[in-house]
């Protein structure tokens, strides 16, 4: 069979519910991983997921932050948050491993590290250096990392990268730092998308962002070689980002035969 992921980060999975009820349904998504719900477990909105045929798993705090894992009705799915390695924070609402037969898929809201001069820019680096780890120890498996990864790799990445030179989600320091965590993974977007100009984020503060395609692309969908050799196609859904009261976001989907 072909499953399709996709990672959208939602900026507000309460706020976002409108659109991702209208998109979800229609878009084909086997695994649906959420970044930024920005909402405590108490209050996430898992009945309207229920209604559209999908589980939900999530972790989440009030106004920042905040995972989940969705997945189609019928996928037996395992889902744990946190790295889960000893280490202070945890970072629970940042993180969650999602395994489902023999693929593992790993979610992560990347910090974005305020600046670089700012002590958030090593927690960031910190961050990714555990994300290392995990995808280590699923070096050999069918595996992907998935996101907001809130690095932006090459200068293809983004728009006017002169400009960008100093900024946490494009400085050569972490784009360094983001090429050795990802290292032996794949690009799957530019497997099949390799011109520049593909972006799934377009900033609020920047006047038609999406009409002028001045973007970032910060989410990122990551696979090991064997889950590569499965890969059928990736690309950015960009309508969900023109609809009314949009996420800054919008979507990145791969598919896959499994």
């Amino acid at each position: 069979m072909t499953m399709r992921l996709a990672t959208f980060n939602v900026n507000s999975v309460r706020t976002r519910m409108p659109i991702l009820q209208r998109w979800l349904p229609e878009s084909g998504t086997d695994l649906l991983f959420l970044q930024e719900t920005k909402v405590v477990d108490a209050d996430f909105p898992a009945e309207p997921f229920e209604a559209m045929g999908y589980k939900v798993w999530f972790r989440g705090e009030k106004s920042y932050n905040g995972v989940a894992v969705v997945a189609r009705e019928g996928l037996d799915v395992s889902v744990a948050f946190g790295f889960e390695d000893g280490e202070d924070p945890d970072f629970a609402t940042r993180v969650a491993l999602a395994r489902t037969g023999a693929l593992t898929v790993l979610n992560t809201y990347v910090p974005q590290g305020k600046s670089i001069d700012h002590p958030d820019f090593e927690v960031k680096k910190s961050f990714l250096d555990r994300t290392r780890k995990i995808i280590e120890r699923e070096k050999g498996a069918l595996f992907a990392w998935v996101g907001d990864l809130n690095v932006a790799p090459t200068e293809a990445d983004v728009t006017n990268p002169g400009n960008k030179k100093n900024h946490v989600c494009f400085h050569i320091s972490i784009r360094e730092h983001f090429d050795r965590t990802a290292e032996g993974l794949s690009d799957v977007l530019r497997l099949f998308r390799p011109e520049p100009g593909e972006y799934t984020f377009f900033d609020y503060r920047v006047k038609d962002a999406l009409a002028r395609n001045i973007g970032w692309r910060i989410d990122h969908v990551l696979a090991t070689p064997s889950l590569v050799e499965r890969a059928r196609d990736s690309f950015v859904d960009r309508e969900p980002r023109g609809w009314e009261r949009p996420s800054d976001h919008t979507p990145l989907l791969a598919d896959f035969d499994l």
